[in-house]
């Protein structure tokens, strides 16, 4: 009888022991015990080639990890694709990946039309859809789009932190908008009437097409409204039409322009540094070109992959700084996963990333996501643009819920 006990407890034991070991690794499509194979979709052709160069970093960040060993002893297969910006094409290369190469998961796809031609696919085929290089708002949605997750600061997020400096240390201001009549000026748009609420209430709000030739006219009447505070939502080259016609009508209004057009040599050289002067926009990452950050260990050691890695490279280009970002956001995420390597897992663990600080992001701003909330950074830094380069001022803000 005690034998009979003992040889039970032993295959108790036992079956528990099997199903510990089962239970240790799980493999969704694309892995297995020595590679997780990941796809990207990016424009290295057509008119936003130049973001190109993120796919290349990204490449080249993952060819370190494998370096160093790979991420719990398995290699990064890193699969991508040019879609040359075009929606249809994105659908064609996000099918191959899935349906042809078996990804684990599609990472970092770049653009709001390329990813939105995509958005419902990915989640009918339940494919992490992860960290997309865009940042509209939409990519937060997890009850209807739970395989889609962002990564950088959201448009309205953003909006909302220019809305609460405003509220803050111009509480008077009589506030005047431009903004792209298009999915992306009414994002930002949104997101600064949002944090405005019901405490201001603009003098005057205009719009202008892409196709427009000029916004002569609607700076013109924006400047004749009386406001002392310009909320300037434009792409590059309009940012930059706003600035010298701002500075033609002699309007000096307390002036915020959208982090996507901050570009120090697309916008606010071409307007004339002098004529930029005092403008505030947001920051979240480091620029490396910045004297400020010459001692700085996280920048040494973006210097020195770039370097070995990416020789030849321009390092002012912020896309190098944006792959290398993001990317290790990516592998912080699998190396969480474990040996639980299921394209559920992989969602899981991106939905639970806390504090998660990285070199090329300003001091302060950290990087969380919950199972409700799929926005992985909130939190900007303002710059204001003095002589020829930007100067970061002020507290860390958030757009945040949590």
């Amino acid at each position: 009888m005690q034998f009979r006990k003992l040889a039970l407890a032993t295959l108790v034991a036992g079956a528990g022991f099997a199903t510990a070991a089962q239970a240790e690794k799980a493999y969704g499509p694309g892995v297995t015990d020595t590679e997780i194979k990941i796809g990207n979709i990016m424009p290295y052709s057509g008119p936003a080639s130049a973001y190109g160069v993120i796919g290349k970093t990204q490449a080249a960040y993952f060819q370190m990890i494998n370096d160093q060993g790979g991420i719990n002893g398995r290699k990064i297969n890193f699969v991508t694709y040019d879609d040359a910006y075009s929606p249809p094409k994105t659908v064609e290369q996000a099918r191959k990946l899935v349906e042809s190469d078996n990804v684990l998961l599609i990472f970092s796809p770049l653009g709001t039309p390329p990813n939105s031609a995509i958005h419902k696919y990915m989640n009918q085929k339940k494919v992490p859809h992860l960290f997309l290089a865009t940042g509209a708002t939409k990519w937060n949605d997890p009850k209807n789009f739970p395989w889609t997750m962002g990564w950088q600061p959201n448009y309205q997020a953003e909006g909302q932190i220019y809305a609460k400096y405003i509220l803050k240390n111009k509480p008077d201001a009589k506030i005047a908008i431009l903004y792209q009549n298009d999915d992306y000026g009414k994002d930002y748009l949104k997101g600064f009437m949002d944090g405005l609420g019901d405490k201001i209430k603009p003098v005057m709000t205009l719009t202008y097409e892409v196709t427009d030739p000029t916004i002569d006219s609607q700076m013109t009447r924006l400047q004749a409204s009386g406001a002392d505070a310009f909320m300037n939502i434009t792409t590059p080259k309009f940012a930059a039409m706003a600035i010298k016609k701002a500075a033609e009508l002699k309007w000096k209004p307390m002036h915020f322009l959208n982090n996507v057009s901050a570009s120090i040599g697309t916008v606010l050289k071409p307007a004339g540094f002098e004529n930029s002067q005092g403008i505030i926009s947001t920051a979240y990452m480091k620029d490396p070109m910045d004297p400020q950050w010459k001692d700085d260990a996280g920048v040494k050691k973006w210097n020195a992959f770039v370097d070995k890695y990416m020789p030849g490279a321009n390092k002012a280009d912020g896309g190098i700084v944006t792959g290398y970002n993001d990317a290790q956001t990516m592998v912080q995420v699998l190396k969480q996963c474990g040996d639980n390597l299921t394209r559920e897992n992989v969602m899981k663990q991106a939905a639970s990333l806390k504090n998660v600080e990285q070199e090329m992001l300003l001091p302060g701003i950290k990087i969380n996501t919950s199972a409700d909330d799929f926005a992985p950074i909130q939190q900007e830094q303002l710059e204001v643009f003095k002589g020829d380069r930007w100067e970061l001022f002020g507290e860390i803000y958030s757009a945040a819920k949590k």
